[in-house]
Protein backbone atom coordinates (compact mmCIF):
# COMPACT_ATOMS: atom_id res chain seq x y z
CA UNK A 1 0.00 0.00 0.00
CA UNK A 2 1.77 3.55 -1.19
CA UNK A 3 -0.65 5.76 -0.54
CA UNK A 4 1.52 9.00 1.00
CA UNK A 5 5.18 8.95 1.54
CA UNK A 6 5.84 5.53 3.08
CA UNK A 7 4.31 2.17 2.61
CA UNK A 8 1.94 1.28 5.01
CA UNK A 9 2.35 -2.46 6.18
CA UNK A 10 -0.97 -4.25 5.83
CA UNK A 11 -3.79 -5.21 8.69
CA UNK A 12 -2.40 -8.58 9.12
CA UNK A 13 1.20 -7.15 9.07
CA UNK A 14 0.46 -4.78 11.31
CA UNK A 15 -1.23 -6.86 14.28
CA UNK A 16 1.47 -9.21 14.15
CA UNK A 17 4.02 -6.24 14.94
CA UNK A 18 1.60 -4.93 17.64
CA UNK A 19 3.16 -5.25 21.34
CA UNK A 20 1.46 -6.90 24.06
CA UNK A 21 -1.55 -4.54 25.46
CA UNK A 22 -1.72 -2.40 22.52
CA UNK A 23 -4.96 -2.09 21.46
CA UNK A 24 -6.05 -4.39 18.49
CA UNK A 25 -8.02 -1.63 16.31
CA UNK A 26 -4.93 0.09 15.69
CA UNK A 27 -3.67 -1.94 13.66
CA UNK A 28 -6.60 -0.68 11.20
CA UNK A 29 -5.50 2.79 11.38
CA UNK A 30 -2.93 4.23 8.32
CA UNK A 31 -0.96 6.02 11.16
CA UNK A 32 -0.38 2.69 13.33
CA UNK A 33 0.35 1.11 9.63
CA UNK A 34 3.23 3.26 9.36
CA UNK A 35 4.13 3.71 12.47
CA UNK A 36 4.58 -0.33 13.53
CA UNK A 37 7.20 -0.20 11.36
CA UNK A 38 8.77 0.79 14.58
CA UNK A 39 7.27 -0.86 17.13
CA UNK A 40 8.90 0.55 19.90
CA UNK A 41 7.88 4.11 18.89
CA UNK A 42 4.49 3.12 17.71
CA UNK A 43 3.99 1.64 21.21
CA UNK A 44 5.00 4.55 22.71
CA UNK A 45 2.47 6.27 20.36
CA UNK A 46 -0.02 3.77 21.36
CA UNK A 47 0.81 4.28 25.09
CA UNK A 48 0.25 8.42 24.92
CA UNK A 49 -2.77 8.19 23.02
CA UNK A 50 -4.53 5.61 25.36
CA UNK A 51 -3.47 7.49 28.20
CA UNK A 52 -5.25 10.68 26.81
CA UNK A 53 -8.10 9.18 25.28
CA UNK A 54 -9.54 6.72 27.29
CA UNK A 55 -7.87 7.37 31.21
CA UNK A 56 -7.53 11.49 30.86
CA UNK A 57 -8.70 13.58 33.36
CA UNK A 58 -9.81 16.14 30.83
CA UNK A 59 -13.43 16.61 29.69
CA UNK A 60 -13.23 14.78 26.47
CA UNK A 61 -15.50 17.52 25.02
CA UNK A 62 -12.98 19.84 25.88
CA UNK A 63 -10.30 17.86 24.52
CA UNK A 64 -11.89 17.14 21.35
CA UNK A 65 -12.03 20.92 20.89
CA UNK A 66 -8.95 21.07 20.68
CA UNK A 67 -8.48 18.06 18.56
CA UNK A 68 -10.56 19.71 15.84
CA UNK A 69 -9.18 22.80 16.00
CA UNK A 70 -5.81 21.64 15.63
CA UNK A 71 -7.37 19.51 12.81
CA UNK A 72 -9.30 22.29 10.89
CA UNK A 73 -6.09 25.23 11.34
CA UNK A 74 -3.17 22.80 10.19
CA UNK A 75 -5.68 21.24 7.44
CA UNK A 76 -4.89 17.65 9.02
CA UNK A 77 -7.48 15.89 6.78
CA UNK A 78 -6.58 12.82 8.60
CA UNK A 79 -6.66 14.21 12.15
CA UNK A 80 -10.04 16.47 11.70
CA UNK A 81 -11.52 13.20 9.97
CA UNK A 82 -10.19 10.44 12.45
CA UNK A 83 -11.26 12.52 15.64
CA UNK A 84 -15.47 13.90 13.76
CA UNK A 85 -16.16 10.30 15.10
CA UNK A 86 -14.70 10.57 18.23
CA UNK A 87 -16.05 13.87 18.85
CA UNK A 88 -19.77 12.61 18.15
CA UNK A 89 -19.25 9.60 20.19
CA UNK A 90 -18.21 11.69 23.03
CA UNK A 91 -21.36 13.98 22.33
CA UNK A 92 -20.46 16.67 20.68
CA UNK A 93 -22.72 17.87 18.02
CA UNK A 94 -21.85 18.50 14.44
CA UNK A 95 -22.59 22.55 15.49
CA UNK A 96 -20.04 22.91 18.34
CA UNK A 97 -17.49 20.35 16.07
CA UNK A 98 -18.01 22.50 13.42
CA UNK A 99 -17.99 25.79 15.73
CA UNK A 100 -14.06 25.30 15.86
CA UNK A 101 -13.53 26.36 12.13
CA UNK A 102 -14.18 30.54 13.74
CA UNK A 103 -14.49 29.57 17.18
CA UNK A 104 -14.77 33.29 18.24
CA UNK A 105 -17.85 33.64 16.46
CA UNK A 106 -19.45 30.36 17.32
CA UNK A 107 -22.09 31.39 20.17
CA UNK A 108 -22.32 27.26 21.23
CA UNK A 109 -18.97 28.07 23.48
CA UNK A 110 -18.85 29.07 27.51
CA UNK A 111 -15.62 30.79 28.90
CA UNK A 112 -14.22 27.30 29.58
CA UNK A 113 -14.16 26.22 25.69
CA UNK A 114 -12.85 29.83 24.81
CA UNK A 115 -9.85 29.40 27.23
CA UNK A 116 -8.72 26.13 26.07
CA UNK A 117 -9.15 26.82 22.09
CA UNK A 118 -7.56 30.56 22.91
CA UNK A 119 -4.39 28.12 23.99
CA UNK A 120 -4.64 26.32 21.41
CA UNK A 121 -4.25 28.82 18.77
CA UNK A 122 -1.90 30.38 20.43
CA UNK A 123 -0.18 27.22 20.99
CA UNK A 124 -0.03 26.97 17.12
CA UNK A 125 1.05 29.95 16.30
CA UNK A 126 3.82 31.05 18.77
CA UNK A 127 4.38 27.10 20.30
CA UNK A 128 3.51 28.28 23.71
CA UNK A 129 0.54 29.42 25.62
CA UNK A 130 0.37 33.31 26.75
CA UNK A 131 0.73 34.24 30.16
CA UNK A 132 -3.06 35.95 30.34
CA UNK A 133 -4.58 33.01 28.49
CA UNK A 134 -2.80 30.68 31.70
CA UNK A 135 -4.36 32.85 34.05
CA UNK A 136 -7.40 32.43 32.97
CA UNK A 137 -6.94 28.32 32.51
CA UNK A 138 -5.92 28.67 36.19
CA UNK A 139 -9.36 30.59 36.93
CA UNK A 140 -11.01 27.99 35.19
CA UNK A 141 -9.02 24.98 36.38
CA UNK A 142 -7.66 24.31 40.28
CA UNK A 143 -6.56 20.68 39.39
CA UNK A 144 -2.69 20.75 38.23
CA UNK A 145 -3.52 17.41 36.76
CA UNK A 146 -5.72 18.68 34.28
CA UNK A 147 -3.65 21.93 33.56
CA UNK A 148 -1.15 19.84 32.81
CA UNK A 149 -3.26 17.23 30.40
CA UNK A 150 -4.40 20.29 28.41
CA UNK A 151 -0.97 21.56 27.43
CA UNK A 152 -0.42 17.81 27.10
CA UNK A 153 -3.70 17.42 24.51
CA UNK A 154 -2.50 20.48 22.64
CA UNK A 155 1.32 19.69 22.24
CA UNK A 156 0.22 15.61 21.29
CA UNK A 157 -2.36 16.39 18.45
CA UNK A 158 -0.28 19.59 17.15
CA UNK A 159 3.03 16.70 17.14
CA UNK A 160 0.49 14.30 15.63
CA UNK A 161 -0.71 16.85 12.55
CA UNK A 162 3.01 17.84 11.95
CA UNK A 163 3.82 13.87 11.53
CA UNK A 164 0.47 12.85 9.60
CA UNK A 165 0.84 16.06 7.12
CA UNK A 166 4.43 15.30 6.41
CA UNK A 167 4.02 11.60 5.72
CA UNK A 168 0.94 12.04 3.61
CA UNK A 169 -0.76 9.88 5.64
CA UNK A 170 -3.76 8.63 3.67
CA UNK A 171 -7.53 8.34 5.28
CA UNK A 172 -8.73 4.37 5.19
CA UNK A 173 -10.43 2.87 2.50
CA UNK A 174 -13.84 3.40 3.79
CA UNK A 175 -13.46 6.87 5.41
CA UNK A 176 -14.72 10.17 3.70
CA UNK A 177 -12.50 13.43 4.38
CA UNK A 178 -13.77 16.46 5.53
CA UNK A 179 -17.59 15.13 7.41
CA UNK A 180 -19.69 16.56 7.51
CA UNK A 181 -19.56 18.94 4.71
CA UNK A 182 -16.20 17.66 2.92
CA UNK A 183 -15.39 21.34 3.09
CA UNK A 184 -11.33 21.90 3.92
CA UNK A 185 -9.72 24.66 4.73
CA UNK A 186 -8.94 27.16 2.12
Amino acid sequence: MTEGRLERLSVEEARARLAPGMPRRFAELSVFQIALKDPVIAEAMAGLLVALLENGRLDPRLRELAIMRIGWATNSVYEWTQHWRVATNVGMTPEDIVGVRNWVAHDGYGPIERAVLQATDETLVDGVISDSTWVRLRELFSDDAVLFEVVMVINHWRLYSSVLRTLEVPLEDDVTPWPPDGVGPT
